[in-house]
């Protein structure tokens, strides 16, 4: 399975969204220092879920960053993260 499927997969799995976007800018990295030359590094994800509502940001990504531990200690080595709940202002 992709890195691109398994991060989908888990945040499904872990967060039940109404919305998930998951894009993968490993390419902008290509040769940079620390990036590994996977094509599967480094990705962005924007999550709309209810398991966020009354949530701070912080706690929101350490959602995230929890269901996506393995990838993180491994083969991801940059995520960047927005996080919402349903309602909220996406930017």
């Amino acid at each position: 399975m992709s890195v691109e499927a398994s991060i989908r997969e888990k945040l499904v799995e872990a967060l039940h969204p109404t919305r998930l976007d998951v894009v993968n800018e490993s390419h902008l990295h290509a040769g940079h220092r620390g990036s590994p030359g996977t094509g599967e590094s480094h990705f962005r994800v924007l999550v709309v879920s209810s398991a966020f509502a009354g949530k701070s940001r912080v706690d929101r990504h350490r959602m995230v960053n929890d269901a996506l531990a393995a990838e993180l200690k491994g083969k991801v080595h940059a995520l960047a993260i927005k996080a919402y709940a349903p309602g909220e202002a996406i930017g």
